[in-house]
């Protein structure tokens, strides 16, 4: 800044803006604080818009602290960013009572200067806090927030700020007069450590939660001051208007843009050009060719300053660009081998051999760029991970971005054949065999290892009926997953389409439910120390071939864990109307969700009604209620599907198919039979065996009817965490769920 100062000495005499002077008398710093105009601390040395009667580029110099306002401590100006950086006030408040007390602070407002969106964050801290940000913008008010849930202190990690302890809102720039409300949640007792609460706006550079600032919110945030970042322009006009008016402060060598979202316009220097844009004779020129100037010239006495830029020229006898890459040739030497090439070739040779150059240049670097792309990609999601678990044994194939590209006519629309929540599905060739090709969602650059691991163990499930995973292609942003092409549609279609529903008689139908019992049962018991947890059964996901066999597909939900290990707690995944309510209420995972979705898929082979309905009755929408409400009255057979004619003896399996669904449905899944159980009562029905450990749970009827009604009906809070991964579902689970129907 010290060329500022140089600046306003340069123009002490000069009479400038409407009568106002700037005077080699003008504060340049004020403490440590740089003070460039158009701010400035005596009268005549900043810049007074006559529209109003606020200075607003006025600043106090008070023992050696510069204020803006009334009690604003100034840190920083910036010019080029047009940005000022203040102290503000925060709010802190406690519990008491039966609830906290609500604060209200509007500190921030400054009414021309406005709340930049980009560089600060808004902060709520406590243990059952919501935090409201209001404010105006341009001219109608503008409301955010969010809230944080923390029932035990160890759940809080330093750094994050993300609903347990802590959290963000962010807002778009041009917010002025915010104010800001602090509450917590009613009929919520205090947890057991410091139950006080804050709010604030604050520089997003300058904060970092402490998971200590838990036990010291009131000491830290009551009446405390933290930085806040302010935009600011000249005027209230645009440039194409304050152009026409004396005051207008962009002058030479400098150029107007307007503020956008801001009030105002601002000033910039030109390329080739420096200094303070806003003093009245402008920027100067800046010498690029000067010690310490930044040009790219062959040597520094190549080098000519001019007006705004520069020149690289070569000396006499040599000729060229003068430039470190195009350096400068004597004359001489140019001449002979130049003019035989002009001689025998031509212009237009030369023209074309450039073109040629130019384009095999091109596209050499476009490969290149593509290889060093693929490449950054393979390490991102796990390649070299992955190549060190398999030690050269090759369980898991490994195909390159360029060969399913040729299987998939380079992944045209046409060869799409499926579209789920977690990818996109194509139909390749692929090896001499059909495959099914699957983009996958992207890998988390912290779960690469994990992800590695989990396609390993998949690739090694030989089951009859599960789909094989063949191989992964991971030179894409996204990994691509090839697995054996089924064709003959999904279970979902054939249930749910009235021309494919006839061909599946009640016996295709059982033998299907054992098949795909038995996959889950191989899942959930068949791998060494492992369960995989498939995470998303649903009729979509079981696939059918030409022989109604089944196999059970599409592992993009699927967690791996340790037998030891049997319950995770994971963010909420899967498909609404299959969804373990168990697991809705706790967030815990374990193998006896999968016993729940396969539950609802017996329902579905049962009766052929959709999991979901707006048809049916509020109370009976999903299949799982309904199923409930009409066994529990006696109607089974009203809710069987009409196109199986049922005689006495397949309505007796249906009876039993029936009882071993309501036991899969069971709310609490301790209670739920294991995949193993289910498997050896179905194969049994499909042999006229019946096994002992089946249990006539009619009793259980109503009890289940009305958990599982109110689970699914619940308005209340529920909060899911693992770790770092924490989401907050408000008034209806079904807000904050990935459904899909």
């Amino acid at each position: 800044m010290s060329f500022v100062i140089v600046l306003l000495l340069f123009v002490v005499l000069a009479p400038v803006i409407a009568g106002q002077v700037i005077d080699s008398n003008c504060t340049a710093m004020c403490g440590n604080i740089t003070i460039p105009y158009p701010f400035g601390v005596e009268d005549g040395c900043f810049f007074n818009e006559h529209t109003d009667n606020h200075t607003y580029f006025k600043i106090r110099c008070i023992n050696n602290v510069p204020i803006h306002g009334k009690n604003f401590e100034v840190i920083q100006i910036s010019l080029e960013a047009n940005e000022i950086r203040m102290n503000a006030y925060t709010s802190a408040t406690c519990y008491s009572g039966s609830k906290q007390d609500q604060s209200f602070i509007s500190s921030l407002s400054l009414r021309k200067f406005r709340i930049s969106g980009t560089k600060n964050a808004l902060v709520v801290m406590g243990y059952n806090t919501y935090g409201w940000f209001s404010g105006i913008r341009k001219g109608k008010r503008y409301d955010t927030g969010c809230m944080t849930i923390c029932n035990d202190y160890e759940d809080v990690v330093d750094g994050d700020c993300n609903g347990i302890g802590c959290c963000e809102a962010s807002l778009p720039d041009g917010i002025t007069g915010m104010n800001i409300t602090i509450g917590s949640f009613q009929n919520l007792i205090p947890v057991n450590f410091n139950a006080c609460s804050a709010a604030f706006a604050i520089a997003k550079d300058a904060f970092k939660f402490r998971k200590s600032d838990l036990n010291n919110t009131f000491e830290h945030y009551n009446n405390s001051k933290v930085p806040v970042v302010y935009n600011w322009g000249i005027g209230y006009k645009s440039c194409a208007d304050a152009r026409a008016d004396d005051e207008f402060l962009c002058k030479n060598n400098t150029q107007c843009d307007d503020s956008g979202d801001q009030v105002g316009y601002r000033c910039n220097c030109k390329k080739g050009f420096s200094g303070n844009p806003y003093l009245p004779q402008g920027c100067t020129d800046m010498n690029e060719c000067s010690n310490g100037g930044i040009n790219a010239c062959e040597k520094p006495e190549y080098c000519v300053n001019t007006v705004g830029g520069y020149q690289c020229r070569c000396p006499k006898g040599y000729h060229g660009n003068a430039t470190k890459h195009n350096p400068c040739i004597p004359t001489t030497s140019s001449k002979r081998w130049l003019m035989p090439v002009l001689v025998t070739a031509g212009v237009g040779l030369v023209i074309i051999t450039i073109l040629v150059i130019g384009f095999i240049w091109h596209w050499k670097r476009g490969q290149r760029q593509l290889k060093e792309m693929q490449q950054r990609c393979f390490r991102q999601n796990g390649g070299e991970i992955l190549n060190q678990l398999q030690n050269g044994s090759e369980v898991l194939g490994i195909f390159t971005l360029q060969q399913l590209a040729n299987a998939t006519n380079n992944f045209s629309v046409k060869n799409i054949v499926g579209r789920g929540g977690f990818g996109i599905v194509y139909k390749g060739f692929l090896s001499n065999n059909f495959v099914a090709i699957k983009k996958s969602i992207k890998v988390d650059p912290d779960q690469v290892k994990q992800f590695v691991t989990e396609i390993l163990m998949l690739s090694k499930i030989k089951h009859k009926h599960v789909v094989k995973l063949l191989g992964c292609c991971l030179e894409d942003e996204v990994p691509l997953l090839v697995y054996e092409f089924i064709n003959n549609a999904t279970l979902y279609h054939h249930l749910h389409s009235d021309t494919r529903a006839t061909t599946l008689t009640w016996s295709i139908r059982l033998q299907i439910a054992s098949e795909v019992a038995d996959a889950l049962c191989h899942l959930h018991h068949g791998l060494d120390n492992q369960c995989i947890i498939h995470r998303d059964m649903k009729t979509m996901n079981i696939l059918l071939d030409d022989t109604y066999t089944a196999k059970v597909a599409d592992f993009g939900a699927s967690r791996l864990v340790a037998f030891d290990q049997r319950r995770v707690s994971l963010k909420m995944i899967g498909t609404w109307g299959y969804l373990d309510p168990e697991y809705m209420q706790t967030c815990e995972l374990t193998e006896k969700s999968d016993v729940y979705s396969f539950g609802v898929v017996l329902l579905e082979l049962l009766t052929r009604k959709k999991v979901v309905s707006d048809d049916r009755p509020e109370k009976e929408r999903f299949l799982s209620n309904h199923f409930f409400v009409k066994v529990n009255e006696g109607h089974l057979r009203h809710i069987l599907d009409k196109n199986i004619e049922w005689n006495e003896s397949t309505f007796k399996e249906a009876e039993q198919v029936a009882n071993l669904a309501k036991s899969c449905l069971k709310y609490k899944g301790e209670d739920r039979p294991t995949m193993e159980d289910v498997s050896r009562e179905l194969k049994g029905m499909t042999e006229n065996i019946t096994h002992p450990w089946k249990k006539d749970v009619d009793p259980q009827i109503r009890e289940d009817c009305e958990s599982l009604i109110s689970s699914t009906e619940r308005s209340d809070n529920v909060c899911c965490s693992s770790g770092n991964d924490s989401t907050i579902y408000h008034s209806s689970l079904k807000s904050s769920l990935e459904i899909e129907k």
